[in-house]
């Protein structure tokens, strides 16, 4: 039997738990929060009193940290282009409105799409960024497309969301702590519920691997070792800015994360860890020879990627980037 089919007939297998796990991991609509929770009320009589306010507060935070708010509110504003790619895993059927899977991807796509809402109106509200080159930026995201390696792979594109959901839990969780501390507590507890929301997927997508492993062990240990070795490729990395066909601003972005300590490439390795230790790889048992040597070379990578790490340098300065008003300097 082809690999394309034994995937199949797992996610098919897999499928009669998802309604269930639906229920675990996702919040019903009428209990979970909304982004007016978090913005001001635009029917109360203090509306502008309350974007004031915002204003104000903004004026406290620095220059790199609204590039990571820009950059992470960018990424979450690309969903269409997420829950098209999820649409299209082998196993998930959207035409046929009974398959589970396809019913965990549009909820979770519910869930999500209301992370770039927030975090827009925000931006908008505070006044410190170009609202018009945000935009044509998430609309080139979008438009562009991606190719993060994992094809039509169910295996591949859990271990992704696995990691991904995680890192994005990171950097909100990074980015809510560093409002918070600067005064900023409304902002601080919205990026925290983000971060949170950003938990909970990360704890089903590795719930989905680990049930995978249980049925075939080889082949998930075979694509867990492929999603590293070409390593992760987060969405941000295809961020461009107006007028730029081949743009710099990931690793600007990337750069600018690291330096306020967001995001970092020990980050990176620490996820990597994380999901070792969660799927207990060390100890699955039955393996084929090759997915032994992928469990060997899993085993040992942290540390290899670490000692890299160790010998990274972030540049000291901030990039320049059309979203965010010119760094004054005083």
């Amino acid at each position: 039997m082809s690999l394309k089919n034994v995937r199949l007939e797992v996610m098919k297998f897999l499928e009669k738990d998802v309604e269930a796990l639906i229920e675990k991991y996702l919040i019903p609509i009428e209990k979970i929060w909304q982004p007016t929770d978090f913005l001001p009320n635009s029917e109360g009589p203090n509306f502008f009193e309350e974007v004031k306010e915002i204003r104000e507060l903004s004026k406290e935070l620095p220059y790199d940290f609204w590039v990571v708010l820009v950059g992470d509110m960018i990424t979450e504003e690309a969903l269409p282009t997420y829950e098209s790619w999820l649409m299209d895993v082998e196993g998930v059927d959207n035409v046929d409105k009974e398959n589970s899977w396809a019913k965990w991807v549009r909820h979770w796509t519910g869930e999500e799409n209301r992370h770039g809402d927030v975090l827009n109106k925000y931006l908008y509200l505070s006044g410190r960024v170009n609202m018009r080159e945000i935009e044509k930026t998430t609309q080139y995201l979008i438009a562009d497309g991606f190719d993060i390696g994992t094809d039509r792979d169910p295996y591949k594109n859990f271990v992704y969301t696995s990691f991904q959901e995680l890192a994005t839990y990171i950097s909100h969780n990074r980015v809510a702590k560093i409002a918070t501390q600067s005064g900023n507590k409304q902002l601080g507890k919205m990026c925290k519920i983000i971060s949170g929301d950003e938990m909970r997927h990360h704890n089903a997508y590795s719930e989905f691997v680990e049930r995978i492993f249980k049925v075939d062990p080889s082949q998930m240990m075979m694509a867990f070792h492929y999603m590293m070795k070409q390593k992760i490729t987060m969405p941000a990395h295809f961020l461009r800015e107006s007028g730029n066909k081949i743009s710099t601003a990931f690793e600007e972005f990337s750069n600018t994360a690291q330096r306020i300590g967001v995001y970092t490439s020990k980050d990176y390795i620490d996820i990597l860890e994380k999901l070792i230790v969660r799927w207990e790889i060390d100890k699955i048992n039955g393996l084929t020879d090759e997915a032994e040597k992928a469990r060997d070379y899993l085993m040992n990578l942290p540390n290899r990627m670490l000692r890299l790490a160790d010998r990274m340098k972030v540049p000291e300065n901030s990039f320049q980037f059309k979203w965010v008003e010119p760094v004054i300097i005083k």
